[in-house]
C-alpha cells in the first residue's frame, strides 16, 4: 500500500516538474510541440536531440494544453465509450447524399453488426491542420496553394479551429489554432522553400498535435497535407506513419499531390494509403492552377458528413479493428459509404 503511494506521489512531482518546464522558455525561444515516438527497441532509440518528429512552436503562440487537476491528481481525459465515424456518402453517380436517416445505415466492426447508439447530420465544427511542403520544388507552387488553402477555410464551418504547418526536413507550426483568416494567412507566407521533404514526420507531428491539442468539444477532425513529391528525409515510414495516423481518435486526412511523373507511383500510393484508410480522398492534380477547384470539393465533403457513434466492446483486446458502415435506402442503387477502414483501439485513455 505505502509504496505504491510513494510511487504515486514520486510520479505527479516529476509530472509537475515536467509541466513547469514548459512554461519556463525565454518569450523569444520557439517551444517544442513533442509527441510520443513510435516504439523502438532500445538499440534503435534516437540520440536525446530535437527528432523530425516535433513540431516547433513560434514565439508568442499558445502553450500546450496542460491535464485537469481532480484534486491531487493529474488526469489527461478522452472520450472513450463510442467509436464515433465521420461518414461521407454518395450515390452511383459520385453525388453528395445527404438525406438519410439513422435507419439507413449499418456498421461492422471486425465483421460483426454493432448498434448504432448516436447519430447525427449536421454541420459541425471542426479541428484542421494545414501541412503543406516547404520543400525547394515547392517554390512556384506556393501562391497558389496558399490561395487555395485561405479559400478552404473561408468556405468551411466560421467556427474552425485550424492550425497550419510548413515542413522540409523539419516542421513548423507557423500558426496553431485560430479562425483568424490574417493569422493564418500569416502562417502559410512563411515561406522557405528549401530542404528535403520529410512528409511523413510532418503527418505523424500534426496528428498528435490535433490528438492532444484541440478543443475538447471539436470530436471531429481533419488535415490537408499539400506534397509536389516523395518522401526523402523521415524517421518514420509510410507503414509507421498509416498506423499513427489510424490511431483511435485519430484525423481523417484529405491530400493533394501535385507530382511529376517521374515520382508519381511512389508517393501517390503513399498519399492514397494516409487518405483512404482514414476516410479522406487523395488527389492528384496536373499543375497548381487546380488546388483551388480541389480544395472546394473538400470544403463541401467536410461539411456534409454523418456523425455515427457506437458503443465500444470493452471485451476485445487492444489491436487492430476493421470499420465497415453501409447505407441503403429507397430511390438509390448502389450507395457508396466513405469512412475510416479500421483503427488501432486502445491508444486513448485515462492517464493517472
Amino acid at each position: 500500500m505505502f509504496p505504491f503511494v510513494a510511487v504515486l506521489v514520486v510520479g505527479l512531482l516529476f509530472s509537475s516538474l515536467g509541466t513547469l518546464s514548459q512554461t519556463s522558455y525565454p518569450p523569444a525561444q520557439q517551444q517544442p510541440v513533442q509527441q510520443q515516438p513510435a516504439q523502438q527497441p532500445p538499440s534503435q532509440q534516437p540520440p536525446p536531440v530535437r527528432n523530425q518528429d516535433t513540431l516547433q512552436l513560434p514565439p508568442g503562440q499558445q502553450q500546450p494544453q496542460e491535464p485537469k487537476q481532480e484534486g491531487n491528481v493529474f488526469v489527461f481525459t478522452s472520450k472513450v465509450e463510442e467509436v464515433i465515424l465521420h461518414a461521407t456518402v454518395v450515390d452511383e453517380h459520385g453525388r453528395l447524399v445527404t438525406t438519410l436517416g439513422k435507419d439507413a445505415f449499418n456498421v461492422y466492426e471486425d465483421g460483426q453488426p454493432v448498434q448504432i447508439t448516436s447519430f447525427r447530420h449536421e454541420d459541425i465544427p471542426v479541428a484542421l491542420g494545414i501541412i503543406i511542403d516547404n520543400s525547394g520544388s515547392m517554390r512556384d507552387k506556393r501562391i497558389a496553394v496558399n490561395r487555395s488553402s485561405l479559400n478552404l477555410v473561408r468556405s468551411s464551418n466560421p467556427e474552425d479551429q485550424v492550425f497550419i504547418v510548413n515542413f522540409n526536413d523539419e516542421s513548423y507550426i507557423d500558426q496553431d489554432f485560430t479562425n483568424s483568416i490574417d493569422k493564418l494567412k500569416e502562417g502559410l507566407e512563411h515561406i522557405e522553400s528549401r530542404g528535403g521533404t520529410a512528409l511523413y514526420d510532418a503527418v505523424v507531428a500534426s496528428a498528435d498535435h490535433l490528438k492532444k491539442q484541440a478543443r475538447q468539444d471539436l470530436q471531429k477532425k481533419v488535415m490537408l497535407v499539400i506534397t509536389d513529391g516523395e518522401d526523402n528525409a523521415s524517421r518514420e515510414s509510410l507503414e509507421q506513419t498509416v498506423r499513427r495516423v489510424s490511431e483511435e481518435g485519430g484525423p481523417t486526412v484529405y491530400s493533394i499531390g501535385i507530382l511529376g511523373e517521374e515520382r508519381s507511383k511512389r508517393a501517390k500510393r503513399a498519399l492514397s494509403q494516409l487518405s483512404e484508410q482514414t476516410g479522406g480522398l487523395a488527389f492528384f492534380p496536373k499543375d497548381a492552377s487546380e488546388v483551388d477547384s480541389i480544395s472546394q470539393t473538400i470544403a463541401r465533403d467536410i461539411r456534409n458528413q454523418y456523425t455515427i457513434g457506437y458503443k465500444k466492446n470493452k471485451n476485445a483486446p487492444m489491436g487492430y479493428r476493421t470499420v465497415k458502415v453501409v447505407a441503403k435506402a429507397p430511390g438509390y442503387k448502389n450507395l457508396q459509404v466513405r469512412t475510416l477502414t479500421g483503427y488501432f483501439a486502445g491508444q486513448e485513455r485515462a492517464a493517472r
